[in-house]
Parts: C-alpha cells; sequence; structure tokens
C-alpha cells in the first residue's frame, strides 16, 4: 500500500507538471499571437502615418519627408554633399549616379501617392512561404515589395503575382526580367558599390559591359524599360545599419557588414507606407544544416557563410519591430 506521503508527492509532482504545461502552451500562444498575424478575414484598418509612428520608436525622428529615390536635381546643378561612400551614401559616386538618374526615373509612381493610406506587404524569400496559399492575400495589398530574383511565375498559389517593387542589385538581377514582374513594376537598384552603378549606366546605354567586381556574373542583356527603373535612396540603407543594427558606417573592406535587401525592404516600407505586413521572413537554426531558406530552391543556410550578413541580429531586429507592432507578419517567424 502506497502511504499517504507518497500520495502527496505524487500528487504534488502531477500538478507541477500539469503547471509547467500550462505556462508552457500560455507561452506559445503569447509567442504565436506576438509574431503571427492570422490573415483577417476583412480588411485590416488603416490609419495615415500610423507606420512612421510606431517605426519613429526604432528610427527617431527620420520622417518620409526623405525621397525614397534619388533624384536627378540632386546631382545636376550642385553635387548633394555625402558624408559616407556607398552603400551608406553617394560620396565619390556623383558624377557616376549624374549619368544613370539621367537616364533613369525617379518618382513615385501617382497611383501610390494618392492613396489615402497605404497598405504594404513585403514579401521575402523564406521557405516557410512554400504551400502557404497566401497569394491572393499578398494580391490585394496597395504596394507588393519583392526581393532580388525571387520567381513568382509557377508560385502564384504562395506568393502571388503582383509586383509593385523589386529591390535587386546586380548579382540578384533577373535575367529575364519581364517574366517575372508586371509590366509597370518598378526595379529598384540597390547600389552596394560604385560599379553597381557602373552596370547599370552599361546596360541602360549600350555601353561595354562591366565584367569585373561582382562575386557572381550580373545579366550582361537585362531588357527593361529605363522609366521603371530607380536608384534606392542609400539613406534607408543607412539608418538600417545603425538604428536597426548598430553596425559602424565606417567599416574594413574585409569585414564589412551590410543589411540584407529583406531589412532594407522593410524599413523602406515604414517610411513608404502607413500599415506594414511581411510574409516569408526568417531563417532556419543554425544547427538545422538541411532546412531550405528559400522557396524556390534547395540552398542552405550555409549560401549565407561570407555574404556579410548577420541573421541573427536581423532576426532580432524584425522582433522588435513585431513587438512594437510597426509591422506584423503573414507568416510563422
Amino acid at each position: 500500500m502506497v502511504s499517504k506521503s507518497r500520495w502527496k508527492l505524487l500528487a504534488m509532482l502531477a500538478l507541477g507538471l500539469v503547471v509547467t504545461a500550462w505556462y508552457s502552451i500560455s507561452r506559445e500562444d503569447r509567442y504565436t499571437e506576438l509574431f503571427y498575424f492570422p490573415i483577417p478575414e476583412k480588411k485590416e484598418p488603416c490609419f495615415q502615418g500610423e507606420a512612421e509612428r510606431k517605426a519613429s520608436k526604432l528610427f527617431g525622428n527620420c520622417s518620409r519627408d526623405r525621397p525614397i529615390f534619388l533624384q536627378l536635381k540632386d546631382y545636376f546643378w550642385v553635387k548633394t554633399p555625402s558624408a559616407y561612400e556607398l552603400p551608406y551614401g553617394t560620396k565619390g559616386s556623383e558624377d557616376l549616379l549624374l549619368r544613370v538618374l539621367a537616364i533613369t526615373r525617379h518618382s513615385v509612381p501617382e497611383s501610390i501617392q494618392r492613396l489615402r493610406c497605404r497598405r504594404c506587404v513585403v514579401v521575402g524569400n523564406g521557405h516557410r512561404l512554400r504551400n502557404s496559399s497566401l497569394g491572393g492575400t499578398i494580391n490585394k495589398y496597395d504596394v507588393v515589395i519583392r526581393l532580388n530574383n525571387a520567381p513568382v511565375a509557377g508560385y502564384e498559389g504562395d506568393v502571388g503575382s503582383k509586383t509593385t517593387m523589386r529591390l535587386f542589385y546586380p548579382e540578384s538581377a533577373h535575367f529575364d526580367p519581364k517574366a517575372e514582374n508586371n509590366p509597370d513594376t518598378l526595379l529598384v537598384l540597390v547600389a552596394f558599390k560604385a560599379m553597381d552603378l557602373h552596370w547599370m549606366e552599361a546596360i541602360l546605354s549600350d555601353k561595354r559591359r562591366v565584367r569585373k567586381g561582382f562575386w557572381k556574373q550580373p545579366p550582361l542583356i537585362w531588357d527593361v524599360n529605363p522609366k521603371q527603373v530607380r536608384i534606392l535612396n542609400p539613406f534607408f540603407m543607412e539608418i538600417a545599419a545603425d538604428k536597426l543594427l548598430s553596425l559602424p558606417m565606417q567599416q574594413s573592406r574585409r569585414a564589412k557588414q551590410k543589411p540584407t535587401t529583406g531589412l532594407l525592404a522593410i524599413t523602406l516600407a515604414l517610411h513608404l507606407c502607413d500599415l506594414v505586413h511581411i510574409a516569408g521572413f526568417g531563417y532556419p537554426d543554425a544547427y538545422n544544416k538541411r532546412q531550405t531558406i528559400h522557396y524556390y530552391e534547395q540552398i542552405t543556410l550555409k549560401s549565407m557563410a561570407g555574404s556579410g550578413h548577420n541573421v541573427s541580429q536581423e532576426a532580432l531586429a524584425i522582433k522588435r519591430m513585431l513587438e512594437i507592432g510597426a509591422v506584423k507578419n503573414l507568416t510563422f517567424f
């Protein structure tokens, strides 16, 4: 016969297990609620200036008065002073920029400017989008921002088919941009180095192609309408690096760290939009060597080695945005 003291001990252990399980479940529920935003049946209310107000907790007094894209007028009559070289400024690249900006356009389309409240979604390239069935939801946003050469064709059910802006750099430019974008998609160059601007000038002016200075050969033929090309203001790279990742602006060339295009796109959206949702962000845990990082290819986290990106630090930055409600997440993070 089991003694009363032993029964009490067993009862206390059972109670402890129940409390522990309840606490774990409740923590998981709070985590899910914090970092995952279930698809609403109706549109979430959109309030003008809401994203900017919440993002000010991260960026300080960095208002949307800053132009999203570089302007020809700032380099035509006078060289606008810049404290940093690319990717955080334009110091030393003014003459090259003048030539590129003379070919491209610089404005935010009127269709976006006239919106009373801009609803935006930044579509990452993460594995979490695979089999997500988010395509229809993504297509309903006013502004859909995509990254690099992430494909749309064949993945519409999960990632949608609408692309308002696509941020890219030469090495990540899609070789057939018309196949993966809409006719009115803005192709937004993120210039990490002066050679990126040389590439753009050579492509659009049909000059001798630049073949050296890239970690991967960019397209030598890139069939685009120059009216759809924009040059992203390096200001957004600067504040993403400084305010979100605490990176020094002056770094040695060997150990140079920089934000990913994804974090940069979220930073841009927080300055352009009034409501910002994200989808397809987040990397596998470091110990997970086999999990793919993109929805459209089989590469793993190993491919990020030597990229100059600190994905762990970026994950913390995005979680801070989620915690303060500056962005909401359509996929688990």
